[in-house]
């Protein structure tokens, strides 16, 4: 029967202070699970081993009622993760995935409990989290896990089809049909049964000594029906009913105390400890008079067991419970979990907060007419969805809401304030009241956010004709409440301070007629705090922060004095956070279109000293906006600005960044650019050359022709010429002498390339000779053309069949195989060619010689 697997946790990808991925070792009502780092890169990653190689049949989590991963996929190995053993280890085999709600509905209060049904034999478990479901709580973009648990059946090396082939077997000799419809629906008629105490919930709910007292109780009641003592099972079944209450009203009574610890009141957390000590030595005092446990004195264990759960838990593994007869202990860490945090509550406790337990001593009874109800277990109300689709359901608040309990103050009202705050905040105290500065002050964030506004209801309200020192004292002290309410890491807490900052800039100053000196003081007290969140991890609080600068910066009532932008053009320190420099010159780029340099704070001055010193900040970002300023300025005052530039030559250029400006400054002037200027002197190399094999081209035809009429005139004067001869044999005439060679035939015979004449240069003898000997022709080895050896490499890269599989070398200028081009080039072995005015280049012994067509 599948039962609960114990694991280990082997590595996580990483993990906040204070939430280890070994917390999730734990099952209990105060655990805090585990808690990926802040702004950590997806997705993350958590490698589980089991107690035993084991077939996994359903998987369990509870996840994070904000910090939820979209999804959660799951992978399963035989043996250990590749990256420990890389040469023996197996890969991990991908069993799916499950995706998780964004909780909205619930807003961020209800944890979510996926449940997944799955069949797969292993011993590690690796789970890998992917980006965040993104809300307004989840200010550092986390994913967490509260628990996660593994039931399945152990697994054992040989086939598994056998042995259950062989149970059945046995099963049919003894008499035991699995598969009689008689037990269907019961627990011993199905081999797939999961007990309800191996769920998850249960864990999660139960205080964790009651659970082991519940599972010792179980364990008793089966070997009761198995001696068929139905009456004690009977007593034993109310008797866990019972217990699954009290457990979870004392797992309630522990996060309590948590949360009172959390907040310092110890007089509350001593409270709940005594009221746990005296209802749990009732309840134990009932087990024993109803020998229900065994009469040795029991004591609570100082903590939870430090060990991770194992399968001793499962009905066919138990194993002796000694945590209830002897003390155990456990770090005070594994509660890190800040339940009283400024975020919206964790309501950590599903069943104990819809229990009816009675408080009184006779709730403690369990006999067989306890007064309680047993409700069964699957129809108890949790704080998270159990079915498939998992839709979050939002728990019932309770009478005191376990995770804000007053602290010293009223019930719903902020704590009294310190004597530190009071000195701090004697003036505002005594303009606007002790309740209202108190809840400005309070830890509780919603406390924060309702004080003010009720400062802004209170502002709006105030009648016009009221005194003028009155009034300004109320400006004065609602500033000093907003300078610190700028302070404040709660999402909702900085944005009310910043509506009420809004209302007395252009609402209240302007309704009662106060002088500019009220709104210069609301401006210099709160820009710099602005300033500074501008900086902020947060990137949704950098934003509202930039925006609302740069919609201050336009009212009407501040445009004119002038004071945001001198803040701007502050240079920036040099350990400023990279997302505080960003944010100051985006900030200084934006109102530079809108303000510009006309008289409203911006000047040439003080915005090109800004940009050009900006220009030499570590963050590319910084620098890339700073050029952009300055691209923006030369734009509205072209000369003006070259003074605060180095001058525009070589040595400059070298600088990247100047160079982009140097030319951006062309494009604006409508020059061309340095890269515009080559690239039209390589165009005008390449029409050169083009023209030049033109005439080349021309020149062969003309030769060409000029083959034509010799060979047409040697075919007319061939019968006189053997006239003459035949006449001198004769004896008739004298020889007469060599006629000279006419001057429209000194190209025959003649090689135009080489120079060399011979009398076998006929027709077929200049082809033989251009083809095999002539030393300034070569054939190309890829496309067997015959080139002048000079453009032999023009002709690889421009004109050649293989011409796309060359490439030229920088360094030698020599056309190179593709593949062969980036070894060549990091060899370095080439000979350097030389500038043509200063020598020619032969491609084929890769030597530089003098210049000019006769060398």
């Amino acid at each position: 029967m599948p039962h609960k697997i114990g694991f280990v946790v082997v590595s996580s990808s990483g993990h906040e202070d204070g939430f280890s991925a070994r917390e999730l070792m734990i099952h209990a009502p105060t655990v805090s699970g585990w808690r990926s780092p802040r702004f950590c890169q997806f997705p993350q990653e958590i490698v589980l081993q089991m107690v035993e190689r084991c077939r996994i049949r359903k998987l369990q989590l509870l996840a994070h009622q904000y910090m939820i991963p979209s999804k959660v996929e799951f992978y399963i190995s035989e043996s250990l993760p590749e990256y420990f053993v890389p040469y023996q280890a197996e890969r991990f085999r991908r069993l799916g995935y499950i995706s998780l709600c964004d909780n909205e509905k619930t807003g961020c209060k209800a944890r979510e409990l996926k449940s997944v049904y799955v069949d797969a034999v292993g011993q590690f478990l690796k789970l890998i989290f992917h980006e965040n479901h993104v809300n307004k709580y989840n200010m550092y973009n986390q994913v967490a896990l509260v628990a996660v648990n593994i039931i399945g059946d152990p697994a054992d090396f040989s086939d598994e089809s056998n042995i259950t082939s062989r149970e059945k077997l046995i099963d049919h000799y003894l008499g035991h049909n699995s598969e009689d419809p008689a037990l269907e629906g019961t627990c011993t008629g199905k081999s797939d049964y999961i007990s309800p105490l191996d769920d998850l919930a249960f864990d999660m709910y139960q205080d964790p000594e009651v659970a082991q007292i519940i599972r010792k109780l179980d364990e008793r009641k089966r070997e009761a029906v198995q001696k068929e003592r139905y009456d004690y099972a009977k007593k034993l079944k109310q008797a866990i009913a019972d217990l699954q209450k009290v457990g979870e009203r004392l797992g309630r009574y522990e996060v309590e105390k948590r949360c009172a610890v959390e907040k310092e009141d110890y007089d509350l957390a001593k409270e709940k400890k005594q009221q746990m000590e005296r209802f749990r030595s009732q309840v134990y005092e009932q087990l024993q008079l109803h020998s229900l446990v065994d009469g040795e004195p029991m004591r609570r264990p100082s903590d939870l067991p430090a060990q991770p759960l194992a399968h001793s838990a499962s009905p066919h593994h138990q194993q002796p419970v000694p945590s209830l007869l002897q003390e155990e202990s456990a770090p005070e860490s594994r509660f890190a979990e800040p339940f009283l945090q400024e975020k919206p509550p964790a309501h950590a406790l599903g069943p104990s907060q819809h229990s009816t337990v009675d408080p009184s001593p006779r709730a403690t009874d369990l006999h067989l007419k306890t007064h309680l109800q047993s409700v069964p277990y699957d129809e108890r109300p949790l704080p998270a969805s159990r079915k498939q689709p998992a839709v979050a359901l939002e728990p019932e608040k309770s009478d005191s809401d376990v995770s804000e309990p007053p602290r010293g103050g009223a019930a719903g009202e902020p704590e009294p304030l310190t004597e530190k705050a009071l000195r701090e905040a004697g003036p505002a105290v005594d303009v606007l009241g002790e309740s209202l500065v108190a809840g400005a002050y309070s830890k509780t964030w919603s406390y924060r956010e309702d004080a003010l506004l009720a400062l802004y209801k209170r502002l709006m309200e105030t009648p016009a004709g009221t005194a003028k020192e009155e009034l300004k004292s109320m400006l004065r002290t609602s500033i000093f409440l907003v300078r610190r309410a700028l302070r404040d890491i709660v999402t909702p807490v900085f944005q009310a301070s910043l509506k009420l900052l809004k209302m007395i800039i252009t609402q209240y100053i302007p309704k009662h007629k106060l002088s500019k000196l009220e709104t210069a003081h609301c401006v210099e007290r709160t820009i710099p705090v602005l300033l500074t969140r501008t900086g902020d991890s947060s990137a949704r609080l950098r934003v509202i922060a930039s925006n609302f600068i740069q919609e201050m910066a336009l009212f009407k009532e501040v445009r004119s004095l002038q004071i945001i932008p001198s803040y701007l053009v502050q240079p920036l320190k040099a350990n400023s956070s990279n997302h505080l420099a960003m944010s100051q010159i985006g900030l200084l780029a934006r109102l530079l279109k809108d303000l510009g340099t006309g008289g409203m704070g911006f000047t040439i001055d003080n915005v090109m000293k800004f940009s050009v010193s900006a220009l030499e900040h570590r963050v590319y970002e910084v620098r890339e906006t700073a050029v952009r300023v300055i691209l923006d300025m030369y734009k509205q005052h072209r000369a003006f600005i070259l003074e605060y530039l180095p001058p525009d030559d070589n040595t400059t250029r070298k600088n990247v960044l100047y160079k982009t400006i140097f030319e951006g400054f062309a494009k604006i002037d409508g020059r061309p650019t340095e890269a515009e200027i080559r690239a039209q002197k390589k165009a005008a190399t390449e029409e050169a050359e083009k023209r030049k094999k033109e005439e080349i081209k021309a020149l062969q035809g003309q030769l060409a022709t000029l083959k034509d009429i010799q060979a047409e005139a040697q075919g007319k004067e061939g019968p006189s010429v053997e006239a003459e001869s035949q006449d001198t044999q004769g004896g008739k005439a004298a020889p007469p002498p060599a006629p000279e060679v006419p001057d429209n035939h000194y190209l025959d015979n003649l090689c135009i390339f080489c120079g060399e004449r011979s009398e076998s240069f006929t027709e077929e003898g200049l082809d033989r000779h251009y083809w095999k000997r002539c030393p300034v022709l070569t054939r190309c080895a890829h496309c067997k053309q015959v080139v002048e050896i000079s453009s032999l490499t023009e002709h690889l890269l421009t004109e050649c069949d293989k011409k796309d599989g060359f490439g030229k070398c920088y360094r030698c200028s020599e056309a190179v195989l593709k593949e062969e081009l980036p070894r060549h080039i990091k060899t370095k072995e080439c000979n350097p060619a030389k500038p043509e005015k200063l020598a020619n280049r032969c491609p084929l012994c890769h030597e530089n010689f003098s210049p000019g067509e006769e060398d």
